[in-house]
């Protein structure tokens, strides 16, 4: 029985390993920031400044809880949001989902639109 561990943990290992590559991400710049709240990636947020989450939990579909963030995070005068989760509750029809919010970074011309730096 030993033979047989030792190639079964082997697998396991490469398994693993392989699956950590898949957490990293090359970072990316954020799209221009526009009149409403731009939805963006894990990687193109790492350059942008946390302003705050948010969680909603809306009856409808998938799409009615985005849309609930996506209006969220205009009224937290957020330029960007990334949507961390989207999943339906033991309720049929009741769909909750949270966000993190973000801020124009410091290095593109992304304050108030149309004014200058």
């Amino acid at each position: 029985m030993l033979p047989i561990k030792r190639p079964i943990t082997a697998l396991l290992i490469a398994l693993l390993l392989s699956s950590c590559s898949v957490l990293k991400s090359t970072p990316q710049p954020p799209p221009a920031p526009k009149a409403q709240a731009v939805e963006i990636n894990r990687a193109q947020s790492g350059s942008l400044p946390r302003i705050g989450s948010a969680s909603v939990t809306v009856r409808g579909s998938p799409d009615d809880a985005i849309r609930a963030l996506a209006a969220r995070a205009n009224q937290a005068g957020a330029r960007y949001y990334q949507i961390l989760l989207v999943n339906e509750t033991v309720a049929p029809g009741l769909w909750y989902a949270s966000a993190i919010f973000y801020g124009a970074s410091e290095g593109n011309n992304s304050g108030a639109l149309g004014t200058p730096r």
